[in-house]
């Protein structure tokens, strides 16, 4: 066994996908750490914002709370109608592509793009921030412990979706039961010692005055803790059958679980007097004063926040990959986006979210301050857009019911866009600006995409007078024998085909499907442009009980060469589409470059690669 199959486990057949389906208990932590998580840092972002206001303003962080979990009941309802609504998943950029645009659609996706890649950024830096609160020897370390936890959490997702839910389950769990554990001890320290009279918090001088303004800012802040809230309606297609049913459930009892925490950690944190501390953690705080400093419980509170903040990131290596792959199949992307590795997740879109999500470590420092900050825009983006395109959706339709459902997105819409200018305006100056520059560029980026795709493929479509000559009855060169790879039908393709029938006394084109329903199309297509009879190009359509589409071709290749007789020779005919741009080269043909390092790592082999310029 390889290095890379033994660090990522033994290949997946296709058949095992179904296998990959988690069960409720599992898919909870896989979908719903990073909104679970947000409760380690959301209270602690509006403390941050309220403190500028001085002592007296702490106060409010308690009805900002409140405000914040009617908005997450609001998102929470009007997603169980998204997921009603697309039972087959796919969340904010399915619901606007197919009720507003494919134009609107790509907005939605660059924001939870920039969305995806900040999650995992944040949740990792807040992680290490949780743990060396209590060794504070480790702050000097932080951007090296965060990059080593994101290389982790890559490892664990490479290996597989089940792998990645019996991994996160336990630690996203134990968060859930420590803080129902700090809200009973401070509920019972509260009853019967301290008393429910708030703790005067640190006096602070105030830096800015307390108006509507610092409230929204602090407001917006606050409002991180509904990143996340999104990800079972994306990942709907995680869940075992009936899976709209169970990923419903789920998000109801997330919505619970995210509402009664964030209440419980705001609460305890106003009756205890807690400011923010460059020191310690809200959270910290709070434990010190429920459980005892250097207590076993504060230890297990912070190390259990330290993994489900790395856990949360995992909502991002789930969700990042599903869209970058959706839009690959709209041609927004490279199509290598899609492509499903041997543990069936998509592992270009995970290597992606490393990449990126390493850099943004690396730029902050490993200080989630700016980070925190933005990540809020893209959710809220996302949010406005997906009820708006719902609101049509039920508009346009009516059914049972329609009117209700109308009225609960409508004002989803709105109360998520209310938010969503306020984080703009407010959060502006502190970096929000990078955001609202980085959605156009990015939306300018996957339109050009497309432009090129549809340019190319137009370019690579057959004529409509297409006709393959037939081959020769007693052809000069006997003894050759021809196998040609057929990625798709098109002019590269038929004119490689062509290219083999002028050498070889003996053709075959080989294609290897990715689903086993397409065998009757491929079938009639190439009937339909090259005919029928003995001395026409056959097509062998392979099945690939793995991921990989090469292999199959390989394998057919290695028995062609081993059933030919004496004197006959295979060669194997490779069409290349050579594009006039250096761009459109990231575009095309990367699979057939990697069809040839593996055929060509074998053995000695004759191959020809025929060339099509595309103009």
């Amino acid at each position: 066994m390889t290095f890379w199959k033994r660090l990522l486990g033994r290949p997946l057949s296709r058949y095992a996908a179904a296998d990959q389906r988690l069960p409720n208990i599992q898919a909870l932590p896989i979908l719903a750490s990073d909104a679970l998580s947000s409760v380690a840092y959301a209270t602690e972002a509006a403390l941050g914002v309220l403190v500028l206001g001085g002592s007296a303003a702490l106060g409010l962080s308690v009805p900002i709370t409140v405000a914040i979990i009617a908005l997450i009941a609001i998102v929470v309802l009007s997603y169980r109608q998204a997921i009603s609504a697309y039972p087959q998943g796919g969340g904010s950029y399915v619901v606007v592509r197919e009720n507003l645009g494919r134009n609107v659609g790509l907005i939605a996706a660059a924001a939870l793009l920039i969305d995806y890649t900040l999650t995992a950024a944040v949740s990792l830096m807040a992680g290490t921030q949780a743990i060396s609160s209590l060794l504070p020897e480790l702050r000097q370390h932080e951007v090296s412990f965060a990059l080593l936890l994101l290389a982790l959490v890559g490892w664990a997702n490479l290996r597989g979706l089940k792998e990645a839910g019996r991994v996160f389950a336990i630690p996203t769990y134990a968060f859930v039961v420590m803080v129902v554990v700090l809200t009973v001890a401070g509920l019972k320290d509260l009853t019967f010692s301290h008393g429910f009279v708030p703790d005067p918090p640190p006096l602070v001088k105030a830096i800015e005055p307390l108006g509507l303004f610092l409230i929204l800012r602090a407001f917006s802040s606050g409002c991180s803790a509904m990143t996340g809230i999104e990800a079972i309606a994306n990942g709907v297609q995680v869940f075992q059958e009936p899976a709209d049913r169970n990923a419903r459930k789920t998000l109801l009892v997330m919505g619970i679980l995210l509402s009664g925490m964030f209440f419980a950690i705001s609460g305890l944190g106003f009756m205890y007097g807690v400011a923010p501390s460059s020191d310690l953690t809200v959270i910290a705080q709070i434990g010190t004063r429920v459980f005892g400093p250097n207590s076993v419980l504060l230890w297990a509170m912070q190390i259990s926040t330290l993994l489900i903040l790395v856990l949360a990131a995992n909502t991002a290596f789930s969700g990042f990959p599903r869209l970058a792959a959706m839009l690959a199949d709209d041609q927004c992307l490279p199509r290598q986006m899609r492509w499903v590795g041997d543990r069936l997740v998509h592992q270009n879109g995970i290597g992606v979210l490393l990449g990126v999500t390493a850099l943004i470590i690396f730029i902050c420092r490993g200080d989630t301050t700016v980070a925190v900050n933005l990540y809020a825009l893209g959710v809220f983006t996302a949010f406005t857009l997906s009820q708006l395109g719902l609101v049509k959706r039920w508009w346009q339709r009516h059914g049972n019911g329609w009117r209700g459902r109308l009225l609960m997105n409508a004002l989803g819409a709105v109360a998520t866009f209310v938010v969503l200018v306020v984080i703009v305006v407010s959060k502006f100056e502190e970096g929000a600006w990078t955001v609202v520059i980085a959605i156009p560029l990015l939306i300018w980026a996957l339109t050009r995409i497309r432009k090129r795709y549809r340019a190319l493929y137009s370019a690579m479509a057959l004529p409509v007078d297409f006709v393959l000559p037939r081959m020769e009855p007693h052809h000069p060169l006997i003894g050759n024998r021809c196998v040609v790879w057929v990625p798709r039908i098109c002019r590269p393709t038929m004119q490689a085909v062509r290219y083999a029938c002028s050498i070889a006394d003996q053709v075959v084109a080989v294609a290897v499907l990715e689903r086993p329903e397409d065998e009757p199309a491929a079938l009639e297509q190439w009937k339909r442009l090259v005919g029928e009879g003995p001395m026409v190009p056959q097509l062998v359509l392979l099945q690939s009980p793995y991921s990989s589409l090469i292999d199959p071709f390989r394998q057919y290749v290695m028995e062609q060469e081993h059933a030919a007789p004496p004197g006959v020779s295979v060669t194997v005919v490779i069409p290349v589409a050579i594009p006039r741009d250096r761009f459109d080269k990231l575009l095309l043909n990367q699979r057939a470059n990697v069809l040839y390092e593996s055929l060509a790592d074998d053995r000695s082999r004759v191959f020809s690669v025929v060339r099509s310029f595309i103009t």
